[in-house]
């Protein structure tokens, strides 16, 4: 029987699982149903699973005789976000978010797709023993969305638990690539990124007395508009990067001037030289403009970055990018490879690409999630196309699973018999 017709077999299965995750979704450090329910599949197919790993990640190794060891590993958080699809099966899940405020719980970046793909992949590999040799290392990891999930299963051990694996593969969906089709590049693919927080101070005063403060409202608009400056002046245009401010809180009611303004800031680059000159031009800006407007000394802004939460950019080996190419092909046709070029979209999978003495080869490839139908629908009536962590996000499943499925299958029997 060909892989094909094996993932059309498991498709109905997959795709309940799917629904059924979808409704009942998890935020980041949250994903204590969630993993038990992943961990139930992976056990219904033999695999001994270890739970708890950094949170509440798991892990599993399937074992088959003597072989490279891939880890195929799926994220499993979701997002703080009403979801307004419209769909039966729409997440009606409220909870508390970190600050204790009411919030919607929506798989708004399909993390609910990547499971179901990998509880299919399991299912398969474990039917298909007989044209592979090695061990599979599934990995359901944890905190994807807060960028901490990844660091956490490697500090807790996942590697000296579960044996460090030759090769790593994941997937991503993609909603600009049409459902059925898959995209991979070699080298860089994702961004890497650091966030941070700048506490703009001043001296506060009376809203009619401005002369006698020292206003971080102002010295705060100020920072935010040299910093669109830092990429479009400092960074070559043919180097890829983005300095967004997405946070500015300060100020109580309009005749009152604050002492500060509370600003976050997210860079993403892909490369260690884009990165410190981003960071470096930020420090600047802050502390220059901070003395034009006469700040005192100690209450220049204070820039809060912990270096700890950085990611460095999801970089795809050559090889293994040329042998998802050459699955998809084989199994589903040339027309189903698009391209893609860089995304400055940040994964916390590029962790695991250093994470042993050795460089280990990873690949993440894109699956695409939205129907060919829906994307012309869309493009002829001019409306802006439902984008990851947007409210009506919602993939086709049938064709997006099965085709992930399909390609993750295959490119880890190829690798394995390569080898």
């Amino acid at each position: 029987m060909t892989l094909c017709k094996i993932v059309q077999q498991e498709l109905a299965s997959l795709v309940t699982l799917y629904k059924r995750l979808h409704a009942n979704p998890e935020l980041s450090g949250l994903e204590e149903k969630t993993s038990s329910l992943l961990a139930e599949h992976l056990e219904a197919c033999g695999i001994e699973v270890i739970r708890n790993i950094g949170g509440f990640g798991i892990a599993g190794v399937l074992k088959n005789g003597d072989g490279p060891t891939i880890m195929i590993r799926t994220d499993m958080d979701a997002l703080p976000i009403i979801e307004t699809s419209g769909a039966d099966y729409a997440s009606t899940v409220k909870t508390l978010d970190s600050s204790g405020r009411s919030c919607g719980v929506m798989h708004g970046c399909g993390h609910d797709i990547h499971m179901a793909v990998f509880v299919g992949v399991a299912k398969i590999l474990t039917q298909m023993k007989n044209v592979w040799k090695g061990s599979i290392l599934f990995v359901g990891q944890p905190a994807e969305e807060s960028m901490s999930g990844a660091k956490g299963m490697l500090e807790d051990g996942l590697f000296e638990k579960c044996g460090t694996p030759d090769y790593c593969l994941a997937m991503h969906v993609f909603p600009t690539i049409s459902s059925g089709s898959i995209a991979v590049r070699s080298g860089p693919i994702m961004a890497g990124t650091f966030q941070l927080k700048i506490i703009v101070r001043g001296v506060g005063g009376h809203g009619a007395f401005p002369h006698e403060a020292r206003d971080p409202v102002v010295l705060a608009a100020r920072i935010v508009t040299s910093l669109q400056t830092v990429v479009s002046r400092e960074i070559s245009p043919l180097n890829p990067a983005v300095v967004t401010v997405g946070s500015i809180h300060g100020g109580t009611r309009a005749n009152i001037i604050p002492e500060e303004v509370v600003m976050e800031v997210t860079a993403r680059f892909f490369d260690s030289d884009s990165r410190n000159r981003i960071l470096n031009s930020i420090k600047r800006i802050c502390k220059n403009e901070a003395l034009s407007m006469d700040i005192p000394e100690n209450l220049l802004p204070i820039i809060d970055l912990n270096e700890a939460d950085e990611l460095p950019a999801t970089i795809n080996d050559k090889n293994l990018a040329e042998i998802v190419k050459s699955v998809v092909i084989d199994n589903l046709g040339e027309g189903n490879i698009s391209k893609v070029d860089k995304v400055m979209g940040s994964e916390d999978f590029a962790l695991f690409r250093k994470a042993a003495s050795n460089e280990i080869p990873c690949c993440l490839f894109f699956a695409g999630a939205t129907s060919l139908s829906d994307m012309e629908s869309f493009h002829s009536s001019g409306i802006t196309m439902p984008g990851l962590h947007n409210s009506k996000f919602l993939p086709p499943p049938e064709s997006t699973i099965s085709t992930a499925v399909t390609t993750m299958v295959a490119t880890t029997i190829k690798i394995m018999r390569a080898e």
